[in-house]
C-alpha cells in the first residue's frame, strides 16, 4: 500500500478478489516486493491446504523450491494481492532463498500490476484441472487457466 512505501495501492480487482495498482509510473526492472510469509515444507503446505476434487483452487501459497513453499496467508504483506495474468507486466524472482516482485516493461499509474503463477501440475490438463485453477485475466493471450503450460 502506498503508506508503507509501495508504488501501488491494494483494492477491489477486475481478475480477482483484490489486486495491487500502480499509484506512478514504475520503471521497468524496479524490485517492487519480497513476497513474503510463513515458511514450510511442502509436505506441511499440502497438509494446511489439501486440494479438494472439484474445488476451485486457492491459497496465498509459493514454491520457492522442492524444499520451502512461502504461505503468504501468515505474515504476508501486499504481495498476496497482486494477481495472476497471462500477459504480466510483472515476474516473480527467486533470489537467495527468497521471491520478490518485479517489473519487467514500464507500468503507468493505474495499471493492475500482475505475473505469470504458471503453477505447475503434474497431472494431465484436463479440462475439469483447468477449471480448478482458471484465469480471468482478459488478455487477449488469455490461456484461460493459471496452470503452467505443458512442455511438449
Amino acid at each position: 500500500m502506498a503508506e508503507h512505501g509501495y508504488p501501488f495501492d491494494i483494492r477491489p480487482s477486475p481478475i480477482q478478489g483484490l489486486g495491487a495498482f500502480a499509484t506512478r509510473r514504475i520503471p521497468a526492472g524496479t524490485r517492487l516486493i519480497e513476497y513474503a510469509g510463513e515458511r514450510l515444507s511442502p509436505a506441511e503446505a499440502d497438509a494446511r491446504y489439501p486440494d479438494v476434487e472439484g474445488d476451485r483452487h486457492h491459497t496465498f501459497l509459493f514454491a520457492i523450491d522442492d524444499d520451502v513453499v512461502i504461505d503468504a496467508a501468515v505474515g504476508g504483506n501486499e504481495a498476496r494481492f497482486i494477481n495472476h495474468s497471462c500477459d504480466p507486466n510483472c515476474d516473480a524472482v527467486v533470489d537467495d532463498g527468497r521471491i520478490w516482485i518485479e517489473t519487467i516493461r514500464e507500468i503507468e499509474p493505474g495499471d493492475e500490476l500482475a505475473y505469470d503463477y504458471a503453477y505447475v501440475l503434474e497431472e494431465r490438463h484436463t479440462p475439469a484441472a483447468k477449471r480448478r485453477y482458471p484465469c480471468t485475466c482478459g488478455a487477449r493471450n488469455c490461456r484461460g487457466t493459471i496452470l503452467a503450460r505443458k512442455r511438449s
